[in-house]
């Protein structure tokens, strides 16, 4: 299934306010929280605000080795993704710091 690239946002401000309300999305029935947090995340923000996002979302206790619902990490995800690659870096280094 082909996904719809990403479109590109110039000049989007994203708030520290706005980062966090991640945080607290809620997920369809049978997703697991953190995966959804991070997914949707990644979906829409830059690497800068999504590195932001996993500061404050593992400061909150949020798994970065959560499941979706095909069995795989974020991580193992974004190695799918073309432009997912400093995505990827950011989760990498926030497992490994």
């Amino acid at each position: 299934m082909l996904r719809k690239e990403k479109k590109k946002v110039v000049d989007e401000v994203w708030t520290d306010e706005r980062i966090r309300r991640f945080l607290h999305l809620l997920p369809p029935e049978g997703i697991d929280a953190d995966f959804h947090r991070l997914r949707r995340a990644y979906q829409a923000m830059r690497p800068e605000d999504f590195e932001d996002f996993i500061a404050m979302f593992v400061a909150e206790g949020g798994r970065l080795d959560a499941r979706g619902p095909e069995g795989q990490t974020l991580l193992e995800e974004l190695a799918r993704h073309r432009h997912g690659e400093p995505f990827a870096a950011i989760l990498r280094q926030a497992t490994h710091p």
